[in-house]
């Protein structure tokens, strides 16, 4: 599967809001966003792995205050930004779904895999 660009750049600042998109989950519809941490874009699936439930706050909010903590509004789930690694609450050591992601030239990009694919009316949230 080739990459699909998901947005520019500049539309993620150091742990600020996130971008989200749209992907198929094993068949399903659901939301995934991308973030930037320790200046390196990464993205997961918006799905706690304690509940299957979309994770932020408001919509693009995902960090805590340090920017480094992916929260669930849900359930106060912590997951690590870098990796998607349960840190605490009730994901009981359960990581996040992880996307590939790229960032060149000004854009970032996301590869699709065999779980994860596009959604035949396109990635936009």
């Amino acid at each position: 599967m080739s990459e699909i660009k998901v947005c520019n750049s500049e539309d993620l600042q150091e742990g600020g809001m996130a971008y989200r998109f749209n992907v198929l989950y094993n068949g399903e519809s659901t939301s995934a966003f991308v973030v930037r941490v320790d200046n390196e874009v990464r993205s997961f699936l918006n799905r706690c792995s304690h509940v299957p439930v979309e994770m932020d706050w408001n919509y693009g909010e995902f960090l805590d205050d340090s920017g480094r903590v992916i929260v669930c509004a849900t359930h106060g789930a912590n997951y690590d930004a870098t990796d998607g690694q349960c840190l605490g609450g009730p994901c009981a050591g359960s990581p996040l779904v992880r996307l590939h992601v790229t960032e060149r030239a000004g854009e970032v990009f996301w590869k699709p895999a065999d779980l994860v694919t596009v959604p035949p009316e396109g990635i936009e949230d």
